[in-house]
């Protein structure tokens, strides 16, 4: 059998990897991580990092041991078998991706009309943001090679570009500027809001699962998944500390709070001026466009599989590109509907869940099968409560509205896997009989 030419090599799936995770992440949730973990948003950070480490585990070994395009999903069937479970899981999985590339499509209009004072805009934010996602969708037609290589080209301007900034930033403030605590509010640390800070981060950092849908399009998964998941989830870590740290010696927390959805760009304007904003935004910009190539090509791959499961819904036969049509469509009607702060909560909620269901998945059934070690997983489920109960609470207290949407997305997911089951089954039976 002839072997595959338009495979995706190592250095385009950590290109894919963290063009998924350097998008919105850093540049959105940087105010909204503030707000909760106050001075110590970068140790918030840090641990964001710790969690997602621990927790690809499971992802690194069953990938490693079942490369597929359908990642998760997979992982999920094996896991609880082709039910109500495994289905809506997977749906988790996927709808905090769609929640993620809203994230990135709203923080693309959010920095792009930042140099004219419109950042705030209920009705232009929303509108560049569905103009991103479709020049994504439409990229993604084209094919594998030409997403690799805008990916590889755009990972590499924008981590230099970050990098640059930062370092920029910290030189700046040790040479000229008061001290890199000058800025510091003086409160005692909160852990929980260290805790609720951190499961805001894990959002900046779950792109790497993405890369478990890789499989059928990887060269040499079964090596290269594990090595693109650890490659990205570091650089990532070091880009983040440096910015983070860079932010708070600008502007601090509180600075970082007011400015919540463009805080980058507020950062770097007492240090670099007019030119600092612009360059900022420039960064931010490319980040996020690239983000979403990234993101729309592993979504649509994960919908797909689900799919072929016969566990998602498909549309009429004559239309074409159906995963990456309603992957784009969902993230379309998301950004439109949800500001970044109830996008970034939803998709932290559903994500853990999720999380934590694999976690579960792998103790109870495929320990063996994937020769996985046990505490690695029983260590996530505790991490993953450990952020997300403070983190709710918190929610619960000054949002509940975003609480209360997250609630009713999961139930009418688990609600709509229930009757696609038992249609599937009933299906069977008849065609048996």
């Amino acid at each position: 059998m002839a072997t595959r030419t338009d495979k995706i090599s190592l250095m385009g799936s950590v290109s894919l990897g963290t063009g998924v995770m350097i998008g919105a992440g850093i540049f959105a949730l940087v105010g909204q991580v503030a707000e909760f973990a106050g001075d110590f948003f970068p140790l918030a950070f840090l641990l964001g990092a710790i969690v997602a480490a621990i927790s690809s585990y499971s992802y690194v070994r069953y990938s490693s041991v079942n490369p597929s395009s359908g990642g998760i999903a997979m992982l999920l069937k094996d896991a609880y078998g082709p039910g109500v479970a495994a289905g809506s899981f997977s749906l988790f999985m996927y709808v905090s991706m769609v929640v993620a590339e809203s994230l990135l499509a709203r923080t693309f209009g959010t920095y792009l009309l930042r140099p004219f004072g419109l950042q705030d805009s209920v009705i232009l934010v929303p509108i560049l943001g569905v103009a991103a996602i479709a020049a994504a969708a439409i990229v993604n037609f084209v094919g594998n090679t030409l997403v690799e290589r805008s990916a590889t080209i755009t990972a590499v301007a924008k981590i230099l570009g970050i990098a640059v900034l930062a370092i920029a930033g910290l030189l700046g403030v040790a040479v000229g500027g008061d001290g890199f605590l000058a800025k510091s509010s003086g409160d005692p640390i909160s852990m929980v809001g260290v805790l609720a800070g951190t499961t805001l981060c894990v959002l900046a950092y779950k792109g790497f699962t993405t890369i478990t849908n890789q499989g059928d399009d990887l060269r040499d998964p079964k090596r290269n998944i594990a090595r693109s998941i650890l490659i990205s989830l570091a650089i990532c870590t070091v880009l983040y500390l440096l910015i983070t740290v860079s932010v708070g010696s600008s502007i601090g927390a509180s600075g970082a709070v007011d400015a919540r959805n463009y805080a980058l760009a507020q950062a770097a304007e007492p240090f670099f001026g007019a030119w600092g904003v612009g360059i900022t935004v420039v960064i931010a910009v490319v980040a996020t466009l690239s983000g979403l190539l990234a993101s729309l090509y592993s979504v649509s791959r994960l919908y797909g599989m689900l799919q072929e499961m016969k566990q998602a819904p498909s549309l009429p036969k004559s239309v074409p590109h159906q995963p990456m049509v309603i992957t784009a469509g969902l993230a379309i009607l998301v950004t439109v509907f949800l500001d970044l702060s109830q996008i970034a909560s939803m998709g932290v909620f559903l994500y853990l869940t999720m999380d934590m269901a694999v976690q579960w998945g792998v103790i109870r059934r495929l320990r063996a099968k994937i020769e996985a070690r046990i505490w690695l997983p029983v260590l996530t489920i505790v991490l993953d409560l450990a952020i997300l109960i403070p983190f709710a609470v918190l929610k619960v207290q000054s949002d509940l509205f975003t609480v209360i949407v997250a609630a009713v997305v999961a139930a009418a997911i688990v609600a709509a896997q229930v009757v696609t089951v038992r249609t599937r089954t009933r299906t069977r039976t008849r065609s048996q009989s």
